[in-house]
């Protein structure tokens, strides 16, 4: 069996690659990537390489010519993932390729969030592809809300629009974990799996265990999310991650990021990774 990895040299797909290494041989999977020689410590693991382009379609059915199981993870340019995920899609049908995994966003054919489009797209051609197909709908990582946690220990203020909204977060490793086992098993086909965090934690008790885990006094404040938007922008963020911040957390307060789903949970057979113990790593490590 040949299992082939996009964006295998991304965040999510390292963590992938990682967690399949733990049951399978590393002979078995083709990591598919733009830039091969920011993948040479998978051709040291044994791992094969393919040169993959979205953009560049002739490399597409080659490198998937003799694959098993595909993973397509969804690309990282918003507003072009669409036509990308397609080219990738039609190369796998060309290729025929059986099997095609997605990852998805948590109730992306009902989500409020602008990110939903372009999942629910994708989705829709897949279904039409006539491939097997499981879909992996990862709620948001809670790395995402980390990202600079030395600053916010030093400022003492986690910033927000979200007010009171229930976030069912889970760690970039527990939803690989979660595609990997998908990807080593069987009873996948036609599946729709929407993952979320065993625990949920609103922004004001993100920074009441960003206090308790820095023994700083930290402390959430809520914004419009026009001043959210406007310290971000000051901040020197891009103004389209600025939209996806501020949308994030306009639907969080509208319940967008909650859910009971235990099916990440199921599927690696414990607990997801708290946002405590999140909060202890990211700051050992800063």
């Amino acid at each position: 069996m040949k299992i082939a990895i996009t964006g295998a040299t991304g965040q999510l797909g390292q963590l992938v690659i990682q967690a399949l290494l733990k049951t399978i041989s590393a002979t078995q999977i083709v990591a598919l990537v733009r830039n091969q020689s920011k993948a040479e410590s998978f051709a040291k693991q044994g791992i094969e390489l393919c040169h993959f382009d979205y953009d560049t379609p002739e490399t597409l059915v080659p490198a998937l010519t003799g694959i098993d199981k595909l993973l397509l993870i969804s690309a990282n340019e918003i507003g072009r993932r669409t036509p990308q995920h397609k080219a990738v899609i039609e190369a796998a049908k060309q290729a025929n390729v059986p099997y095609i995994a997605y990852t998805s966003l948590l109730h992306a054919d009902t989500s409020p969030l602008g990110l939903a489009q372009e999942h629910r797209e994708t989705e829709v051609l897949i279904q039409a592809s006539g491939l097997n197909y499981t879909f992996l709908r990862n709620n948001w990582y809670s790395d995402n809300y980390l990202t600079g946690i030395a600053q916010i220990v030093e400022s003492g203020m986690v910033y927000g629009a979200s007010q009171d909204g229930k976030i069912s977060s889970a760690s970039r490793a527990d939803y690989a974990e979660a595609t990997a086992k998908v990807l080593s098993s069987t009873g996948h086909d036609h599946k729709i799996y929407e993952l979320a965090g065993s625990e949920s934690f609103t922004k004001a008790d993100l920074a009441q265990f960003i206090s308790l885990a820095s023994g700083k006094d930290v402390i959430y404040q809520n914004l419009t999310a026009e001043e959210l938007s406007q310290g971000l922008t000051q901040a020197g963020l891009p103004a389209e991650l600025v939209h996806v911040i501020v949308d994030a957390d306009i639907q969080t307060a509208k319940g967008a990021m909650f859910s009971d789903s235990q099916e990440l949970e199921n599927l690696i057979g414990h607990p997801s990774t708290t946002i405590l113990a999140q909060i202890r790593t990211a700051l050992s490590a800063s």
